[in-house]
């Protein structure tokens, strides 16, 4: 019997489930997305079922969990399907959707990263994290010397080692003090962790042969 599967719409703790199976569409419930449920899930499919989802932040791990027991796992996005425009829009009515468009074959599949090129994404989405973290840290710093009109700092850099002694010898309010203070342990803390992950994304970088071949081209480095 020819059937394909589709479960979508992955919200929160659960995911809907519709059918479509000899032409036919049906709604199968909702299934925890948890590891253990879904290898459940996983399990009761056969090697001729096609599975879509649409692309979430979880979308990866269930498409990992899924994808060895069936034919195919198609994660789509949801620009690309017209279920954002429907009217009618509800859960159950959206994975119906997506069941007939997988089983007419009118979806296209968004671009899977390999495992390499997930930690590397995963990496350097961490170090844009950090860095926006030690940004916010540094403007409370620049926002006490301007609440308390001391001026341009005596030294290029505020956060090199002589603005950091400046800044520990600078009389201010006991309040002002304790800010200044406070985010400059978040400043050399998250030092220590965007240096940490940079030294990841570098070793990873010149172990890679394709990045190894873009760092070639001119103005790559």
């Amino acid at each position: 019997m020819w059937c394909e599967r589709s479960g979508w719409m992955f919200i929160l703790d659960f995911c809907e489930v519709a059918i479509v199976e000899s032409g036919v569409v049906r709604s199968a419930g909702r299934i925890a997305t948890t590891p253990e449920q879904l290898s459940l899930f996983a399990a009761s499919l056969g090697p001729q079922d096609r599975v879509a989802l649409e692309v979430t932040g979880n979308a990866w791990e269930i498409a990992r969990i899924i994808e060895p027991h069936v034919a195919r796992v198609v994660v789509v996005s949801p620009s690309d399907t017209g279920i954002r425009q429907a009217r009618a829009k509800t859960d159950r009515l959206d994975a119906r959707t997506l069941a007939k468009l997988l089983a007419a074959g009118e979806l296209d599949a968004v671009w899977m990263p390999d495992h390499e090129t997930w930690v590397m994404r995963r990496r350097l989405s961490r170090r844009g994290q950090l860095v926006q973290a030690r940004s916010r840290a540094k403007n409370q710093i620049h926002a006490v010397l301007m609440r308390r009109l001391v001026g341009r700092p005596p030294v290029s850099d505020l956060f090199g080692v002589k603005g950091r002694r400046w800044l520990a010898n600078l009389e201010l309010p006991v309040d002002e003090r304790e800010s200044v203070d406070s985010a400059m342990r978040q400043v050399q803390f998250l030092d220590a962790e965007i240096a940490e992950v940079e030294r990841l994304i570098a070793k990873a970088a010149l172990t890679s042969p394709q990045i190894r071949r873009l760092m070639t081209v001119p103005g790559s480095t």
